[in-house]
């Protein structure tokens, strides 16, 4: 699942609106206008598997950043306390974890508990033990870190469209 995917996904189990996706990339740090985000949300591949020229590719610096603002967008700017540093933000480096990522500030940005999650992998059909879900919120290099694998995130944007949809 390439980046845009999750993006079509992602919008469309949040009902969000161009223009409002284009804030939230704001808020994360990227310009974006609205025939910008038309061309983002736009298939890879047409009716005839020809690859589409108008579509623009969403880095994972995009997504970091759309998901960054995403957190924002829903609960807020986080002031920084007085005395405290701004702790620096991990950057997306490899396309292995995008899926873990995506897992971690889409539960953030929406006020998720485990239980919600659980619930949402289980209106997608997938059954998921707590220990399982613990693995995928484990910081990469943990011994106990696990993947995300795409049908995991296929699978909570499935069922996040679910929740949110109704």
């Amino acid at each position: 699942m390439d980046n845009n995917d999750i993006l079509i996904r992602l919008r469309y189990a949040l009902e969000l609106k161009n223009k409002e996706m284009a804030e939230i990339f704001k808020l994360g740090g990227v310009e974006v206008s609205v025939p910008e985000v038309v061309k983002i949300l736009t298939k890879t591949y047409d009716e005839d598997d020809y690859e589409n020229e108008d579509q623009i590719k969403c880095t994972h610096s995009m997504l970091d950043s759309f998901l960054n603002g995403l957190i924002i967008y829903k609960r807020g700017k986080q002031e920084s306390k007085p005395g405290q540093s701004n702790p620096q933000e991990t950057p997306l480096k490899t396309s292995e974890n995008v899926n873990n990522l995506l897992l971690k500030k889409v539960k953030i940005a929406l006020t998720l508990t485990t239980d919600d999650i659980l619930d949402i992998f289980k209106n997608a059909g997938l059954r998921v033990s707590k220990g399982e879900l613990g693995a995928l919120f484990r910081k990469e290099g943990h011994k106990n870190y696990k993947e995300c694998g795409d049908n995991f995130a296929r699978n909570f944007l499935k069922g996040l469209a679910i929740k949110y949809r109704r």
